[in-house]
């Protein structure tokens, strides 16, 4: 099995969930043993994809460089993750990636017309070989050495429509597609009030994100899953993974977990070379790897 990066570059535009401006969003491919590489074309600064990069994970994964960022990447990283793409420049002309419906399943789209195209290097994957916990309270992100990758993850909200939500991912590429990809982004109506008080999320909207009042949901066409909270949770939660580097074999578990949380277990991890092994995928041991991609 050998890495991946685009056929050809692709483009689009959608706005900014927190300047509420229109971003411009490019995907370029990279050569082997690139990396995903971040480029912000307006101040000509490029920022790696690796969790030294990360300056602020609040409300979203931000990383930066040099006084410039780039925030919420992790519904376009969750996207590339799910396609096994290894090299790829992904250039924006502002510090955010576009919001679009707060799914990743434009970035999905945009991935689909670019197509994948095999390389000349083996890929590489980090096979979990420890237990790896990071705990706050109650919450908690764990990894675990399994011979395949599976997310488990559990959330509790006070609120009607939310309450107690558990759902488990076995991956593979057309499963993310179909039960993870179409699942937005949520937040509280007080909570988006706050925010814009704050000159943020000036570009959430309906159209975005689904927004919560105090017992229903305020969007018009309602959810697209009964636990379509739990399922954008999951997203992310590929998306902040990335910033390891390279796809993983082992298990994800999280209750209540967070994008400070997936940044802390990322650190956690890497932090120890006895907790992974970095293999390259050659010979029998890629066909299951390769059902997964394909």
């Amino acid at each position: 099995m050998y890495q991946t990066t685009i056929k050809k570059p692709v483009e689009l535009v959608g706005i900014g969930l927190h300047k509420g401006s229109a971003v411009r969003l490019k995907l370029e491919p990279l050569a082997s043993n690139s990396g995903i590489v971040f480029y912000r074309s307006d101040v000509d600064v490029a920022i790696a994809l690796i969790p030294e990069n990360v300056v602020d994970t609040k409300m979203a994964t931000v990383i930066g460089r040099e006084g410039h960022v780039i925030s919420t990447i992790e519904h376009l990283l969750s996207a590339i993750y799910a396609y096994g793409i290894d090299n790829l420049k992904v250039i924006v002309d502002a510090d955010e990636v576009p919001v679009m419906d707060g799914s990743s399943a434009s970035f999905c789209m945009l991935l689909d017309e670019a197509g994948l195209e095999e390389q000349d290097k083996p890929k590489k994957v980090m096979r979990i070989k420890k237990d790896i916990i990071v705990q706050e309270g109650d919450k908690y992100v764990k990894l675990s050495p399994s011979p395949d990758l599976k997310y488990d993850f559990r959330i509790k909200f006070p609120h009607p429509v939310i309450q107690d939500q558990d759902y488990v991912l076995e991956f593979t590429k057309e499963s993310y597609k179909n039960e993870i990809s179409r699942a937005r982004t949520f937040g509280f109506l007080h909570e988006v009030q706050y925010l814009r008080s704050k000159g943020l999320a000036l570009g959430g909207s309906l159209e975005n994100a689904i927004v919560l009042d105090e017992k229903k949901v305020l969007n018009p066409e309602g959810l697209r899953f009964t636990d379509e909270f739990v399922r954008h949770k999951i997203l992310d939660a590929i998306g902040d993974m990335s910033l390891i580097g390279m796809n993983f074999v082992g298990n994800y578990e999280a209750l209540a977990g967070s994008h400070d949380l997936n940044h802390k277990l990322t650190l956690e991890l890497l932090k120890n070379p006895e907790n992974f092994e970095v293999i390259e995928l050659v010979g029998e041991k890629t066909a299951e790897l390769e059902k997964a991609y394909a």
